[in-house]
């Protein structure tokens, strides 16, 4: 069995031992083992574990608790930040390298994971001090490594750490930013020649107490879909998968709609589950799926906070310009959320701070007011978060405010706590700092983008719709799928379609 063998490669003398390790075949078990094992055992230095999101370091912070001070657990751009902020000034950027992260926008991590890897080539010291510090390096889901993030695990492995990297190029689901200046990806099977040992993990533990059926499925569909075929519906199917033909009824690009009969068994299968993930590609679709379960189920918004990040940019950069505050509450309240329109609410808002809040008013434009007062009277982030709260005051309260609604509750609070701190970019750095260690975990029924239940499992799973536009006959989408249908335990539903069938199904 793989079991064994990989147990034994783990533990042995080689540099480098590499792990193939399909969703559910107790990588995360072997690996955290592995950890545990190590602070007995080793005379020096703490086991580092290294993974690509904040949800695959709470997993492992789970499986290794009571040695919490004894293993390192981080996301590699995590250490990347902390070289960058050790050597900032040989960097050329400032002490504060998360907000020059955020001012650079989508690509902010990658220049800084070129910047750092190529000051490490020049002054291999520091990847020596780690490799001190760290004798024994884990990689979890290696395959999602950037050029950049491979080079620097692979100079720790030049400067005497020992590499153990588990991989799988079936959930390689996170697209590259490729920057001037960055290095060559990381080539799997160049990779597999330079292991001194290759293992390849192939029981599916994750389904084996009392659906085991649906976990042999799972590794023959990963098996069929990574050999480039389809994945065959019309036989006879496992227990715990369930097949519902519906279609996408809405008017309205990026709306969902079903009729009667198609969702009512969605709607049976979504309310019976207490341990549930309703798992789709696309973010519009997430924010669509909370109208369509008339919002009783909670979005799992992960770690990032996109829409604050995109709030302090815009506030520390209005340098008290109350139009440009107002204007950069609007979007955020939009980013988050729905019902703050501008033509509902944020026309009206911007117009009054503008006109300073002079004018006398009555209801609904006196509730705006309100709002809008905060913003004038503190054109900072102290007002923002003074305007925040009383929003959520008044949506108890008013019934001028019912039509608002919030997506994404924890970012929601997180700008209220804002205002907490001397300046909104310590706020933000703070907040994400707690956020980190506390290593939240999703709601036990939520919705979620499929990117962002990587590394997650539930006893039961939604995939929907499982249609052309979502996935498609492309590499990328082969392997989406196959993460969405390996995070179920016991029961998955797939809901299909027959007037724009995916190429991925024989239905």
């Amino acid at each position: 069995m793989s079991d064994g063998s990989v147990h034994a490669a783990l533990r042995s003398d080689h540099p480098l031992v590499l792990v193939e390790a399909p969703a559910g075949c107790g990588k995360t078990y072997q690996g955290a083992e592995y950890a545990r094992e190590l602070v007995k055992t080793s005379a020096r230095g703490k086991p580092l574990i290294l993974t690509h999101t904040h949800a695959a370091c709470s997993v492992f912070a789970e499986r290794t608790s009571g040695h919490r001070n004894a293993i390192d657990i981080r996301t590699i751009d995590s250490v990347i930040a902390r070289i960058a902020g050790a050597y900032h000034k040989g960097l050329g950027i400032p002490a504060d390298t998360s907000a020059w992260v955020r001012k650079q926008g989508e690509s902010g991590h990658a220049q800084l994971a070129v910047k750092v890897s190529g000051f490490v080539k020049r002054y291999p010291i520091i990847t020596a001090s780690l490799a001190r510090r760290h004798p024994v390096v884990i990689c979890d889901e290696h395959q999602d490594s950037s050029g950049e993030q491979h080079a620097l695990v692979m100079a720790l492995l030049d400067q005497g750490a020992k590499l153990r990297v588990f991989a799988d190029p079936m959930q390689k689901i996170f697209s590259e930013k490729v920057l001037d200046g960055s290095c060559p990806p990381c080539d799997w099977n160049e990779l597999k020649n330079a292991a001194q040992a290759c293992e390849e993990l192939d029981v599916p533990h994750r389904w084996k107490d009392g659906a085991a059926a649906l976990g042999d499925w799972t590794l023959a569909a990963r098996k069929t879909l990574r050999g480039g075929g389809v994945i065959d519906l019309t036989g006879a199917l496992p227990d715990g998968l369930r097949v519902v033909f519906a279609e996408n009824n809405a008017k309205k690009h990026g709306d969902y709609l079903l009729d009667k009969a198609g969702r009512k068994p969605v709607d049976l299968f979504v309310e019976k589950e207490e341990s549930l993930l309703v798992l789709t590609r696309h973010n519009q679709t997430v924010r669509a799926f909370r109208g369509f379960f008339g919002r009783r189920l909670p979005l799992w918004e992960g770690h990032m906070r996109v829409g604050l990040e995109k709030l302090v940019n815009a506030v520390t950069a209005a340098d008290g310009d109350s139009a440009k505050v107002g204007a950069a509450i609007v979007t955020f309240m939009e980013d988050i959320g729905k019902g703050f329109s501008p033509s509902a609410f944020g026309d009206a808002f911007q117009q009054e701070i503008s006109d300073g809040c002079t004018k006398h008013r009555t209801g609904k434009p006196n509730a705006i007011q309100e709002l809008a007062r905060h913003v004038v009277k503190n054109p900072n982030h102290r007002g923002v978060s003074a305007m925040l709260r009383r929003r959520a005051e008044r949506k108890a309260q008013d019934a001028q405010f019912s039509d608002i609604e919030f997506d994404n509750y924890r970012e929601f609070h997180d700008a209220i706590r804002l205002g907490n701190f001397t300046d909104a970019e310590t706020g933000l750095a703070e907040i994400t700092h707690h956020r980190t260690y506390a290593r939240p975990k999703p709601p036990a029924r939520a919705i979620s983008t499929i990117h962002k239940a990587k590394g997650l499992e539930c006893d039961s799973v939604v995939v929907m719709p499982c249609d052309a536009k979502t996935f498609p006959a492309k590499d990328d989408a082969r392997c989406l799928l196959y993460v969405a249908l390996s995070r179920a335990r016991y029961r998955l539903m797939l809901v299909l379609s027959k007037d724009n069938p995916s190429p991925l199904f024989k239905m």
